[in-house]
């Protein structure tokens, strides 16, 4: 009867074993970083921060930026933590990986081993499967990258007007996205403060008898801001793929901060979406 409990208790050991090479990630092996009480810890993610977990009541956290958590200890947790050094674990997931870190808790006195930056490395993090979610932010803004150094061959589509013209350089698709090569310049003496800049699926004509179908499309990611020019400025914008019918235009509405107004639209159709550039 001994010998069986052993050989159970030894099979046991080995599968747990093997689940750990497997897969499972033990709490020794997560890297620690040494916080106190006087200082806040910024974790700096490559990528939108979309979950976070703070294991321990002791510690608190926000995201000042999409990309940014700031941790830092209960003001009222600090003795308990001094005593126990243990602050618990903080779990961070972003669009394409999940990385974990355990936080011990130091006196002041050690600010050589008191972290207030940490970067998200490769090596800290271990990959999502996220097939089903699209392009992430790294390969959004690297894809926007590639498409500023192609050369140009022409353009879709361009409107003027108020000294201000909109030019659709070249429209991509890739994945469930499209990708839009935007240029805007600025032939006036006034610098151009950006409204705002839309982007619309609408009728082709509209009869005065009839309620206008306006259905707005919010660009899932912009290479740089938009807020003002002066002379030209371009920009990549990607945006949702969206299917549309033939009495449907893409509309794209740039419009200025008052007093000024001034506004151009320039539409597109579905014909020019049909026949854009794979990237």
């Amino acid at each position: 009867m001994k010998k069986i409990i052993l050989t159970v208790q030894f099979l046991l050991c080995s599968l747990t074993l093997f689940a750990q090479q497997a897969g499972t990630l033990a709490v020794s092996e997560i890297p620690a970083i040494g916080i106190s009480g006087s200082v806040s810890l910024h974790f700096i993610s490559p990528e939108k921060i979309s979950y976070v977990d703070l294991s321990s009541p002791s510690l608190i956290g926000d995201l000042p930026e999409k990309n940014i958590l700031r941790v830092k200890a209960v003001p009222d947790s600090v003795p308990g933590l001094l005593s126990s050094g243990e602050a618990g674990l903080v779990t961070i997931v972003g669009e394409t990986f999940i990385s974990q870190f355990r936080l011990c808790f130091l006196p002041s006195q050690k600010s050589e081993s008191i972290a207030t930056q940490v970067e998200i490395l490769p090596q800290y993090m271990r990959p999502l499967d996220n097939s089903q979610k699209g392009l992430s932010t790294l390969e959004m803004r690297a894809n926007a990258l590639s498409i500023l150094k192609l050369r140009s061959k022409g353009y879709v589509s361009r409107t003027r007007g108020y000294g201000i013209s909109v030019t659709v350089n070249r429209v991509f698709t890739l994945g469930n996205c499209v990708l839009l090569d935007l240029g805007f310049k600025n032939e006036t003496n006034l610098i151009f403060d950006v409204d705002e800049l839309r982007f619309k699926i609408e009728d082709r004509k509209v009869n005065k008898s009839t309620n206008v179908q306006s259905i707005e499309l919010k660009p899932v990611f912009s290479l740089y801001p938009f807020e003002r020019f002066k002379n030209t400025y371009r920009n990549i914008y990607i945006l949702k793929k969206a299917t549309f019918p033939g009495d449907k235009v893409f509309s794209i509405e740039l419009s200025e901060k008052q007093l000024s107004g001034r506004n151009l639209q320039l539409s597109l159709r579905y014909s020019d979406i049909l026949k854009a550039d794979s990237f």
